[in-house]
């Protein structure tokens, strides 16, 4: 190889050897940033919150219940005050089995024209809530039945409001009594009718007498006494009346008079609310597990991308080797080509 064809090469592959280097570099600074960016991610797994499924415990309470008489009261609130006696509240709960309550509706018939409709069911026409019965004969149970009538009137208009009610009596093939079924005039006049048969196409609400459960709040009563078993739970209540009066002399009194009360203890879990946590955690752990995931994903992305560059840098090392090898060849040749040019000229 002559000295110029040599000097060529030796700046050919020093321009060579100074791209790999470069390429090289390049990759190492690909490299620190799929770091960098691979420990972002892990950061990102560790401050992840794992979602804790909910605890019944959480969800469940020590309920304390006392009767008296046909009422069962529940204690909702045991707040203690300075003086060692108790602030309490409590939901009173008792089965009222005269009461309004919702009845199966059937098919009612409109006749007439406005405002003057007739309202029936089969072929018994519904009668005017409070007004006298004419199938009823004797005058005395005519009065009593109207008299029952108005009481219910009354019970109606308390608890929805309406004041004009229709009625209709069906008998009780077990009880043989005829069972009240009672029909807001509002209702019937706002329902949707067939215009050729006159039968009603919307439902339309229908109430009876029955049995009802009802419940009475009793709230913040103070100066209540309780007293605790050794674990710690409350087994009786005495609730304070205050009774006002007068005295011999015409005087007013006060007095208060304690009724204790034996308490029972059960447990009750709001099922409601521990299956709505339940769900909320279901949710929350799809998302971690989601996060979880694509997390996982763009890691062994990097993970291969790094493993990729790698590759490349070793082969980038084996060819920066054969380029030293093959310089350190040229520099030789070099270096006997001048020597021996020294030599001719010398």
């Amino acid at each position: 190889m002559g000295m110029a064809a040599s000097q060529a090469r030796f700046l050919g592959l020093t321009a060579r050897k100074n791209n790999v280097e470069f390429e090289g570099q390049q990759i190492n600074q690909q490299r620190t940033t799929l770091s960098n960016q691979s420990a972002n991610y892990y950061n990102d797994l560790l401050g992840m919150t794992v979602p804790t499924p909910p605890s019944v415990d959480s969800y469940t309470k020590t309920v304390y219940t006392f009767e008296d008489g046909a009422l069962t009261n529940t204690i909702t609130s045991l707040i203690a005050q300075a003086n060692g006696q108790y602030t309490v509240s409590y939901l009173a709960r008792w089965q009222d089995d005269y009461s309004v309550i919702a009845a199966s509706t059937s098919v009612v018939t409109r006749t007439g024209t406005a405002p003057d409709y007739v309202y029936s069911i089969g072929s018994t026409e519904l009668r005017a809530l409070g007004t006298e019965d004419p199938s009823i004969e004797n005058d005395q149970e005519r009065l009593n039945k109207q008299k029952e009538e108005q009481a219910w009137l009354t019970m109606l208009t308390n608890k929805y409001g309406e004041t004009d009610w229709l009625v209709r009596y069906v008998t009780d093939t077990t009880t043989g009594t005829e069972v009240p079924y009672f029909y807001s005039r509002n209702d019937l006049n706002n329902a949707l009718y067939d215009e050729q048969t006159g039968a009603s196409l919307s439902n339309i609400n229908c109430y009876t007498i029955g049995s009802e459960q009802k419940v009475q709040e009793h709230i913040a009563i103070e100066n209540c006494k309780v007293e605790k078993d050794s674990s710690g739970r409350f087994i009786s209540i005495s609730i304070p009346e205050v009774i006002t009066g007068v005295d011999e002399d015409g005087n007013p009194t006060i007095e208060t008079v304690y009724t204790d009360y034996a308490l029972t203890t059960s447990t009750t879990t709001d099922q409601d609310a521990y299956n709505d946590a339940m769900n909320q955690y279901e949710y929350e752990k799809y998302l971690y597990d989601q996060s979880i995931e694509d997390i996982n994903s763009k890691i062994e992305i990097i993970q291969a991308q790094d493993k990729n560059l790698e590759l490349r840098l070793k082969q980038l090392d084996t060819e920066q080797d054969a380029i030293s090898n093959e310089v350190d060849a040229v520099q030789k040749v070099i270096e006997k080509n001048t020597e021996s040019s020294f030599k001719t000229f010398g």
